[in-house]
C-alpha cells in the first residue's frame, strides 16, 4: 500500500491530442483521493522526431515525473532506454508503461493485460479452441499474446503483410510451444471452423470506415472481439451482433490498459467499472 498522494504522469506519443487517457487517469485519481496530474507530451505538437525520446525521458526524470505511458511510434524505441523490463514487456518487445522510481526506469506492457481483462469481462466463458486474428502489428502482437495466455489452443493470424503474420506466428509458437500458432491460409474456411475472431487492424475506425473482411465470412457461432474503440460500435460489431454473435468492443481494452497502468503507477486498485462509465461519457462528447 502506498502512502504517496501526488503523482505526475505523462503520455509520450505522436498525434495524441485526442487521447482520452489523461482524462480517465485524472478523474480516477481524484476518486482515489490523489492529486494526480497527467500530461500529454506530443511529438507532433512539439515538432519533434522520435529520436528526441532519450532527451524526453531525461527531462521527465529531472522534472519529477513518476511514470509515463508510451504510445505510437515509441513502444519499441523506448526499450533500450530502460533499466529493466517486466517479463511480458520483454516477451512482446513493446512497452506502453514506464515507472520512474529511485533513479530507475522499469518498462511494462498493459496492452496485452488490458485486452485479456476486457475480454474476460465482456465474453466470460468464451470458447478458445480455435481463434482467428486479423492484424499482426504492434497491437496484434499484444492481443495474440493475451489470447494464448487466456488458453487459445489454435491461433491463426492473418495480415495484409504476410511476412509480418508469419514472423509473429513463429515468435508466438516459440513462446507457447504447447499451442498451434500459424499464419495465413484460407480465411473463409478457417473462420467457418473457428470459435472466435479477434480484430486488430485499424479498419473500422472513424477515419477508416468499413469491414476488415467480407460480411458473409461471419457466422453466429463466432464470438467477435474488437480493438478499435472510436467508434465504440464498429461496422464489424454491428454485422456480428445482427447475426447473433457474442461481441466485445475495443473500449474495454482502452479502459483496462489504463486501469493496469494506474495500478502499476500507484499501487492502488482503480475501479474498472467506474472508469468504463467515464470513458463512455468522454466518447459521447
Amino acid at each position: 500500500m502506498t502512502s504517496k498522494t501526488s503523482y505526475l504522469i505523462g503520455l509520450i506519443g505522436s498525434g495524441i491530442a485526442g487521447s482520452l487517457t489523461p482524462a480517465m487517469h485524472e478523474q480516477e485519481g481524484r476518486h482515489l483521493g490523489l492529486n494526480y496530474v497527467y500530461r500529454r507530451i506530443d511529438l507532433q505538437a512539439l515538432k519533434l522526431e522520435p529520436t528526441a525520446l532519450p532527451d524526453l525521458l531525461d527531462a521527465a526524470e529531472r522534472m519529477g515525473y513518476d511514470g509515463l505511458n508510451i504510445t505510437y511510434p515509441c513502444k519499441q524505441l523506448v526499450i533500450p532506454l530502460l533499466d529493466d523490463l517486466d517479463p511480458d514487456a520483454r516477451a512482446l518487445g513493446a512497452v506502453n508503461t514506464v515507472v520512474l522510481k529511485d533513479g530507475k526506469r522499469i518498462g511494462y506492457n498493459t496492452d496485452w493485460s488490458g485486452f485479456a481483462r476486457a475480454f474476460q469481462r465482456g465474453l466470460p466463458g468464451a470458447p478458445m479452441e480455435r481463434v482467428v486474428q486479423l492484424g499482426a502489428g504492434g497491437a496484434g502482437a499484444a492481443v495474440a499474446h493475451a489470447a494464448l495466455t487466456m488458453g487459445a489452443r489454435t491461433l491463426t493470424l492473418f495480415d495484409a503483410d504476410e511476412t509480418r503474420a508469419a514472423s509473429l506466428a513463429a515468435e508466438l509458437g516459440a513462446r507457447f510451444p504447447d499451442r498451434t500458432v500459424r499464419a495465413g491460409g484460407d480465411l473463409r474456411a478457417t473462420l467457418a471452423e473457428a470459435s472466435g475472431l479477434i480484430h486488430a487492424t485499424p479498419t473500422g475506425m472513424a477515419k477508416l470506415p468499413g469491414l476488415p473482411l467480407p460480411a458473409e465470412y461471419l457466422h453466429r457461432e463466432l464470438w467477435v472481439a474488437e480493438i478499435v474503440y472510436f467508434p465504440l460500435e464498429t461496422e464489424l460489431l454491428k454485422v456480428a451482433k445482427s447475426l447473433g454473435c457474442r461481441t466485445v468492443s475495443g473500449g474495454g481494452m482502452a479502459v483496462c490498459q489504463a486501469v493496469d497502468a494506474m495500478r502499476i503507477f500507484t499501487g492502488l486498485e482503480p475501479d474498472a467499472e467506474r472508469m468504463f462509465a467515464h470513458f463512455q461519457t468522454l466518447l459521447e462528447r
